[in-house]
């Protein structure tokens, strides 16, 4: 089959692909495996090998991305119960003072959105912004714009979040690099969609807590089966899965094959086992050790699962498209006009991901649909090494920017904040677009000096 045919067969699978999510609502997961066979047979490929690479696509991106989301969602899980989240955010607060309590909220979502899905964050955490917005009596923009970046940023840049590891598995990326360029993206982000933006904002859209979002007085300190764990608990068991994972990475660079320090770092940074560590210390001291039986831990756990489940069968769909395209030949053709686009590989995956996500809205998707499509590239240019971790945040910015009617985030900010749809597109779309595009910005300049 001709190239100009195979990259026919692509486009169309992708407008099939945005088609089948936007106007006909079939779910994600059944478009994106219903493309894949689209593709597969209309490029040619024998029906028995249509099958085989999905089976491939499927098996070998789950193996690595189920267990690494179904731990971080019982470790976010427990944090979630336990009133992990409430203790960084009042502590945070008390640190910083009230009038400081802006950065105090971005450095909360921040932190809280590690192993926290992002609209469980905001749900646990706006209560905080309605009781200081009426106190203040300032716009609840003020405080809410930079919990919300705090949140958005590292729920798209940094692992074990599923976005970025959905990516980073597609791609071949190594977590340690992704994370840290995650960070080093993600911190000027958050303060100039956060704080800054959010000042600048609140000037413009004065707006008060909705009526029906009102809280009794009973209702105001949100109660817990027990009392709030320490704030040096909580960020420790936030922190080790992160540092154990970079120290790895770290030690592969400084230290020879075969050393005994690297291949300890090697095993306990591997992201199976640097969650499970961290998983089971959750379990231990945000569990039992705080009068949770083990029951109710196993309940917690097992219930953390149900939201988990959706997002880890979407990227085990994400990557049968992108098997697809590799084994039906689509993906060379497509790598090599990306290759003579002269377009640096990390400006090509943003674009692409932008692209995806203004057409059809959700993060998730537009990352896994932009990392199938970017792997090819990957492969013809035998890119490798840290610039793959930059290609990562590249892709989650692409999906970060334009937030508007066809995301969920948009709605869930507009009902909380009790704005109209006018006044959510100039505050959340616009936060979220400085995220994007200040995430992007950064990683571009840093693969300026990294082949």
């Amino acid at each position: 089959m001709s190239d100009i045919s195979l990259i026919f067969i692509a486009m169309a699978g992708i407008f099939l692909l945005l088609f089948l999510v936007i106007r006909t609502k079939l779910h994600a997961f059944v478009a994106l495996l219903l493309v894949s066979l689209v593709v597969g047979i209309a490029a040619g490929m024998p029906l028995g090998e249509v099958i085989e690479s999905m089976e491939s696509g499927m098996g070998g991106t789950l193996g690595f991305v189920a267990v690494v989301v179904g731990l971080g969602a019982m470790f976010g899980k427990l944090l979630e119960v336990s009133g992990g989240a409430e203790r960084l955010a009042q502590t945070l607060i008390a640190k910083f003072g009230e009038d400081k309590a802006q950065w105090a909220l971005g450095i909360t979502g921040f932190l809280v959105a590690i192993p926290v899905f992002f609209d469980v964050g905001f749900i646990i955490l706006v209560p905080i912004v309605y009781g200081l917005a009426k106190k203040a009596g300032k716009s609840i923009l003020y405080y809410g714009i930079p919990l919300l970046a705090g949140l958005a940023v590292t729920h798209s840049f940094i692992p074990p979040t599923p976005g970025p590891i959905a990516v980073a598995d597609l791609v071949g990326a190594d977590l340690g690099w992704v994370i840290l360029f995650g960070v080093l993206a993600g911190i000027p982000s958050m303060i100039l969609a956060g704080p800054v933006f959010g000042r600048y904002i609140a000037s413009k859209i004065n707006v008060g807590v909705p009526e029906y979002m009102e809280i009794s007085e009973d209702e105001k300190q949100k109660e817990y089966d027990k009392e709030l764990p320490g704030f040096g608990l909580i960020a420790s068991l936030i922190f080790i899965p992160l540092v154990l994972i970079l120290v790895n990475t770290i030690s592969e660079l400084l230290l020879e094959e075969g050393n005994l320090f690297r291949s300890i770092a090697t095993f306990l940074g591997h992201p199976f086992v640097a969650l499970t560590i961290a998983t089971l210390l959750t379990f231990t001291f945000l569990g039992t050790k705080r009068g949770y039986t083990r029951d109710e831990v196993q309940g917690i756990a097992t219930k953390a699962l149900e939201p988990a489940g959706i997002i880890i069968l979407v990227t085990g769909a994400g990557g049968v498209f992108k098997q697809v395209l590799i084994d039906s030949g689509v993906g060379d053709v497509l790598g090599e006009i990306m290759i003579d686009s002269a377009l640096p590989p990390v400006l090509l995956a943003f674009v692409i991901s932008t692209a995806v996500r203004l057409a059809q809205g959700s993060a998730t998707v537009a990352m896994v649909s932009a990392a199938g499509l970017v792997s090819p590239l990957i492969e013809t240019l035998g890119l490798e090494g840290p610039v793959l971790g930059l290609v990562v945040i590249s892709i989650a910015a692409g999906a970060t920017v334009f937030s508007h009617v066809n995301d969920s985030g948009f709605w869930l900010v507009n009902r909380y904040f009790g704005l109209d749809v006018k006044d959510t597109l100039k505050s959340w779309t616009v936060m979220e677009t400085i995220i994007g595009f200040v995430g992007f910005a950064v990683v571009f300049v840093i693969s300026l000096f990294i082949s």
